[in-house]
């Protein structure tokens, strides 16, 4: 039940999330480093991903492939976030300590996926009372 729940928050989360990559893209590609080619297609690619990626964990038959799919993602944009890191957020004004502790949230969005998508449960032991 607590898996379910949120494995919803996670998906609504990348839902979201990748729609305010459409609905607002200048954040997001002034984190593009810039030596990654065509900004634009890839912030909608990867907005449009993770639309995809949240619907699909919602879908029984779908959730593996989907949860590994985010999990690749989430490995594919930890550059630019070490890039504005290290150079900052252009048209922010975010602190460089934020922008350094962001950086351990990517491994705790994979723990995410992975916990609510891909772990197995627990099997009860038959001889334990």
């Amino acid at each position: 039940m607590l898996k379910s729940l949120f494995r919803w928050l996670l998906a609504a989360f990348f839902i979201l999330a990748g729609w305010n990559h459409f609905r607002d893209p200048q954040p997001y590609l002034s984190m593009m480093p810039p030596y990654l080619p065509w900004p634009e297609l890839l912030n909608q690619l990867s907005g449009a991903a993770e639309m995809a990626g949240g619907l699909g964990i919602l879908i029984p038959a779908l959730r593996r492939l989907a949860a590994w799919g985010l999990i690749a993602l989430l490995i594919a944009i930890f550059p630019a976030n070490i890039h504005i890191a290290m150079n900052g957020w252009q048209g922010m004004n975010i602190a460089s300590w934020i922008l350094w502790a962001r950086l351990p949230f990517q491994l705790l969005f994979i723990a995410w996926v992975y916990w609510t998508c891909l772990s197995q449960p627990a099997k009860e032991n038959p001889a334990r009372p």
